[in-house]
């Protein structure tokens, strides 16, 4: 492979923006070149870029987004160079528009990739959506922020948190407490999320008013849920018979996001799944949202993006071998 050198010049020429976009001791720097397989030089604010043509094109929109972004004074860590990465290596660095762009009180969050973008499109436009996918690919965390925006611009009254209480493959035993407590370890990446937009304090003061419920989905039986905005998570452990009857709690002004990795079952052996179930059933209904996530969507450390995909690799060649197999098994299917 042809080696190719650029010289990118970042202005304006500022000693402490530059500090901060190489990071302590060039962690930054060494992010970049690792990931794209570039060897970056820098004299001042002239970088000189060594690779291949598109991993240089790549390592400079990078450079040059990243040093917009020290125009604010704050601090980039490893996690948003983390993230402009995973952007402009999935073709999708375009900013994300006001339509798109998700305003919460603490900060705004902005979809990362062409599936997050179509998918909080989808939650903006239709008041039942899907987001299916593989974990770090920002479904429910975008399902979260959605959720506080419309509480906070007074769209909705209450939001809503709904999980099913499955196991996964561990006996967590006997939970003491109220309600609330009992389920808290399942409803644990919603509430951080929470805490994230909204403050540790101002969620507490939310919960005890209502206005944060939570809630195990068995408790959503009889229910109908108006002027809310309710997020169903980890709704690949639903069977069909909860899935249809979360689904027909939704009133008037209300918005629902249910949110699962299909990959992730807990269910008992020989339970189907609702979340694969309604996604056949309800696929044909335009005015319902679904948006399907992989492993390029992943937004969580590198090494999730690879596990993912790795696991899909084998998996995909698990199903190659059998189906090569002329097992006895099989000509019974067959016959």
């Amino acid at each position: 492979m042809t080696t190719h050198t650029h010289s990118l010049t970042l202005n304006p020429d500022n000693v402490q923006r530059l500090a901060n976009l190489c990071g302590r001791l060039n962690e930054h720097i060494q992010q970049v070149e690792s990931i794209l397989a570039l060897k970056i030089q820098q004299r001042g604010n002239v970088f000189q870029i060594s690779g291949s043509e598109s991993a240089i094109s790549d390592g400079c929109l990078i450079l040059e987004s990243l040093y917009a972004s020290t125009a604010n004074e704050k601090l980039l860590s490893p996690n948003q160079v983390h993230l402009v990465l995973q952007e402009i290596r999935n073709g999708s660095p375009e900013e994300a528009d006001d339509f798109t762009l998700i305003k919460t009180p603490k900060f705004s969050v902005k979809p990362r990739s062409t599936h997050q973008r179509q998918y909080v499109s989808s939650i903006l436009k239709h008041d039942i959506n899907f987001g299916i996918g593989p974990a770090g690919t920002g479904k429910t965390y975008l399902a979260v922020a959605c959720a506080v925006e419309a509480l906070t611009k007074e769209k909705i009254n209450r939001i809503l948190l709904v999980r099913p209480a499955v196991e996964a493959g561990e006996k967590l035993g006997f939970l003491p407490g109220d309600l609330a407590q009992k389920i808290d370890p399942y409803l644990r990446p919603l509430y951080d999320a929470l805490y994230e937009m909204l403050g540790f304090e101002k969620v507490s003061r939310l919960i005890e008013k209502n206005v944060i419920e939570v809630a195990p989905l068995a408790y959503m039986r009889g229910r109908t849920l108006n002027n809310a905005f309710i997020i169903l998570d980890e709704s690949q452990n639903t069977t069909c018979a909860q899935m249809k009857m979360f689904l027909t709690r939704i009133g008037f002004g209300s918005t629902a996001v249910i949110t699962g990795d299909i990959t992730q079952i807990d269910l008992p052996k020989g339970t189907r799944s609702g979340l694969v179930h309604v996604s056949k059933v309800l696929d044909e209904i335009d005015e319902i949202g679904f948006t399907y996530f992989n492993a390029k969507d992943v937004v969580r450390h590198r090494l999730v993006q690879k596990i993912v995909e790795a696991y899909d690799d084998f998996d995909l060649n698990s199903v190659s071998t059998l189906s090569g197999q002329d097992s006895p098994q099989a000509n019974e299917r067959d016959s």
